[in-house]
């Protein structure tokens, strides 16, 4: 059994997620989104779906939230 790096829990069912190299372990996807979802910029959630980021690495949730923080050019996906 692999222990999961966010919550602890030991499961037989866990699973590694590789991102940038690293290979992180987790028993859950809430625990998975938990540490490695980009957050938004002005509201501070989870960026589950495709979200907005700016050249300059900045990551929105949503259009809305882009422009409130400035980043005019960035738009929803359609």
């Amino acid at each position: 059994m692999a222990m999961c790096e966010v919550c602890g829990n030991e499961y037989r069912m866990a699973f590694e997620v590789r991102v940038a190299g690293a290979v992180h372990v987790f028993d859950s996807l809430e625990c998975a989104a938990q540490r490695i979802a980009p957050i938004c910029e002005n509201c501070g959630c989870r960026i589950l779906g495709h979200g907005l980021e700016t050249e300059e690495g900045r990551f929105y949730c949503c259009g809305h939230c882009a422009r409130v923080q400035g980043a005019d050019q960035l738009v929803d996906h359609g």
